[in-house]
C-alpha cells in the first residue's frame, strides 16, 4: 500500500518521474487525511463528562470516519493501478488500421476505468464531509474545533482535486454521451462539496473568532 509507507517515502515517490502515485492518489490520501483529523477531534470528545450527552453519537461518527479512512487508504493504491492500463494503452503501436482501431479500443475503456475511481475518492469524500464533519463541528470538543475546519478544507481540496482526474480522462474519451455522464456526476459533487465546505467552514470560524 502507497501509505504504509513513512510519510517522506510517499513524498519522494510522489515528486519523483515515476507516474504513480499521481493527483489521484495524492487526493485520496489528503482525504484519509482529512478523516483522520475528524478522528482525532472525536477521540478528544468521547469520554469528556462535558460532551456526554453526545457521547453515542460521536462514537459512531469515529467509526463511521474510521471506514471511510480505510477507504480511501485503499483508493490511493487502486488510482495507480487503474492508471496502469491507460499508461500502457497509450504506448500501443497505431501503424496499421487494424492497429489503431485496437488502440481506440483499449483507450476507450482505460480512460473510462481511469475516471471511475477518482469518482469513487470524490464520494467517499463527501461522506466525510456529510454529515460526519458537520456533527463534529456543531458537537465535538470546542478545543479541537479548528481540526473540524483544517479537516474540511482537506476534503474540498481532495474532493476538487480528484475531479481533475475525471476531466482529464473524459476531455478524450470518443463516447461524448458516456464521457458527459461522468462529468455531470463530477461537477455536482463538486458543488455540493463547496456548499458543505462553506456550510461547515464558518461555523468553525463562528466559534473560534
Amino acid at each position: 500500500m502507497m501509505l504504509e509507507k513513512k510519510t517522506t517515502e510517499f513524498l519522494e515517490v510522489l515528486s519523483s518521474a515515476e507516474p504513480v502515485p499521481g493527483g489521484g492518489g495524492a487526493s485520496a490520501a489528503v482525504g484519509a487525511f482529512a478523516s483522520a483529523l475528524g478522528m482525532m477531534v472525536a477521540n478528544l470528545t468521547v469520554g469528556k463528562k462535558k460532551y456526554a450527552d453526545v457521547e453515542e453519537e460521536i462514537q459512531s461518527v469515529r467509526s463511521q470516519l474510521k471506514v471511510l479512512q480505510d477507504k480511501l487508504i485503499d483508493l490511493t493504491d487502486k488510482d495507480a493501478e487503474a492508471f496502469a492500463p491507460l499508461s500502457a494503452a497509450y504506448g500501443l503501436p497505431k501503424d496499421t488500421e487494424e492497429q489503431k482501431a485496437a488502440k481506440a479500443r483499449i483507450m476507450e475503456g482505460a480512460l473510462y476505468d481511469a475516471s471511475v475511481v477518482p469518482i469513487e475518492i470524490m464520494e467517499t469524500v463527501l461522506e466525510v464531509m456529510r454529515p460526519l464533519l458537520k456533527i463534529l463541528g456543531e458537537k465535538g470538543s470546542r478545543i479541537a474545533v479548528s481540526d473540524v475546519g483544517v479537516g474540511v478544507l482537506f476534503a474540498q481540496a481532495a474532493l476538487e482535486g480528484a475531479s481533475l482526474n475525471v476531466f482529464i480522462n473524459t476531455k478524450l474519451m470518443k463516447d461524448r454521451g458516456r464521457a458527459e455522464k461522468l462529468n455531470q456526476k463530477t461537477e455536482s459533487m463538486i458543488a455540493e462539496g463547496r456548499e458543505w465546505k462553506e456550510i461547515i467552514y464558518r461555523d468553525v470560524l463562528g466559534h473560534i473568532q
